[in-house]
């Protein structure tokens, strides 16, 4: 398999601009270790050691295969057209638990504004070779030790229950999760109070990069899948568009759904 890609997804609110404005970069916690992922070179990304690790970010890759969503000829057009994606998982559960959180309740540019915010007020700093800065996400032991006041400063004061919920489940239990299969994974997500279907299906998704696990209804998808396919009848309504959605892409509905997010991501980020 060739290691290069056409488009990286940046969907995840820890993408950041490039201080250079050249691509995006993200420090990705997996293994233990740090790495640095910067999207664009003539392979699609590069990745940068900030610590020695023995293990690499695990990325998988995407494209339509030919033939797929012949009930949709125009959404499988503007699939095709990002060729092949290529999508970071997330680096460790908590990162995913932990966003999945925010963005139950605070969606689009508000909930990316909100994740940083968050981020650079009470999360580590690290000094990237470029010498820039980057803050990563707060650690559960750190999201436990915050006042109310804290979390209100970032606009997190109506999900803060849920962060400490989420934290302390992690905490607790965290470590045997990682090792489950993604729908057991859900299942034990689903314990912690104010963890809802579509953060659990959302954590999940973001950890193992399995697609059909995502919510068919959610809003993004909805967002992105009429723009990509606007001479398409899509249903008004959530529930509806979820049953016609699982209806039309059948034995692709994961790839359909990765894709559609990935298209809506390199239209956020040249718009």
């Amino acid at each position: 398999m060739s290691n290069v890609v056409d488009f990286v997804m940046t969907d995840h609110p820890a993408w950041i601009p490039a201080g250079n404005g050249r691509g995006k970069l993200r420090v990705l916690v997996a293994f233990g270790r740090r790495w640095l992922i910067r999207t664009g070179g003539p392979t699609g990304f590069t990745l940068h050691e900030l610590a020695p690790a023995a293990s690499k970010p695990i990325h998988d890759v995407f494209h339509l295969p030919p033939g797929a969503l012949a009930e949709l000829p125009q959404l499988a057009g503007s699939l095709a057209g990002l060729g092949t994606v290529a999508r970071f998982r997330a680096g460790n559960l908590w990162d995913a638990l932990a966003t999945a959180a925010v963005r139950q309740m605070l969606r689009g540019v508000h909930a990316t504004n909100v994740y940083r915010q968050f981020c650079h007020a009470h999360g580590e700093r690290i000094q990237l070779p470029t010498g820039e800065h980057y803050w990563l996400f707060p650690t559960p032991e750190a999201v436990l030790d915050l006042t109310p006041d804290q979390f209100a400063d970032v606009g997190l004061a109506s999900k803060r229950a849920a962060l400490r919920d989420a934290a302390n489940g992690y905490l607790r239990d965290g470590h045997g999760w990682q090792s489950l299969p993604p729908l057991r994974m859900i299942e034990q997500l689903r314990r912690i109070p104010r963890v809802g279907r579509w953060t659990a299906h959302a954590a999940a998704a973001d950890w193992s990069n399995e697609w059909a696990l995502y919510a068919a209804g959610d809003l993004n998808l909805r967002t992105w899948a009429r723009r990509a396919a606007p001479a398409y009848p899509w249903p008004p309504d959530q529930r509806t568009f979820a049953n016609s959605w699982r209806m039309l892409t059948g034995h692709d509905l994961a790839t359909a759904t990765v894709l559609t997010l990935a298209w809506g991501s390199r239209h956020a980020d040249t718009t």
